[in-house]
């Protein structure tokens, strides 16, 4: 069978067998695939060192006419996003946002938009220490993508908070650093948006006290 390529970024890797890794990639093309690495973890194979969180590659595999878990044959890694692997809160923070695509997405279905705002996020991150803003503007924006936007004007928030719902939904990445809010804020927001990823996604995607749980 012919190999088929893709560009993606790695979700999450567990190990398969002794030599072997299930690499979990999100792609704009195929949407979210999981594919075989077959003797990625013997050091002298092909995969040795291309395979991990967020890493970015160009690759091919070969489908399974069985299951929706292909084979890996070649990976070409691009950015290896090393810093965001130097801090806890980082991580914490990647871990719950591959938890909410994870929920809002299917399987082998294009996703594009979430692949480019998952993207944006991971390059965002390390521009600045962990912030609980990095969270919430994520949430708003694959939120919006699915179409789930909350509306501002339907909360019992101050002015201030409604501002900053939308700033953190509209406002580019860039641009999220220079926002100031203030303690209480902040804790509008975050009980709006547990009570609102509640009701319209009917749970809450593991680690998200983890993520927010950042200075």
């Amino acid at each position: 069978m012919t190999p088929e390529r893709a560009s993606g970024i790695v979700l999450r890797t567990r190990p398969l067998t002794d030599t072997s890794l299930i690499v979990h990639w999100l792609t704009p093309e195929w949407g979210r695939i999981a594919t075989v690495a077959k003797g990625a973890r013997k050091p002298k194979s092909a995969f040795f060192g291309k395979l991990d969180l967020c890493f970015e590659a160009e690759f091919s595999f070969v489908r399974s006419a069985r299951s929706e878990l292909h084979t890996l044959r070649e990976v070409v890694p691009g950015n290896l996003r090393a810093s965001l692997r130097t801090e806890f809160g980082y991580l914490a923070q990647i871990g719950y946002a591959v938890a909410f695509v994870e929920q809002l997405t299917e399987t082998e279905t294009p996703v594009p938009d979430v692949f480019e705002l998952f993207r944006e996020f991971l390059d965002h991150l390390p521009k600045q220490p962990p912030q609980p803003r990095n969270v919430f503007a994520f949430e708003l924006r694959l939120l919006a993508s699915q179409g789930l936007e909350p509306d501002p004007e339907t909360t019992a928030f101050s002015p201030a908070a409604k501002q900053l719902l939308t700033e953190l939904t509209y406002r580019d990445w860039s641009e999220l650093p220079a926002l100031k809010p203030t303690a209480a804020e902040v804790q509008a927001v975050r009980q709006f948006l547990h009570g609102f990823i509640l009701f319209h996604c009917h749970k809450l995607p593991k680690g998200r006290a983890e993520a927010l749980e950042t200075k």
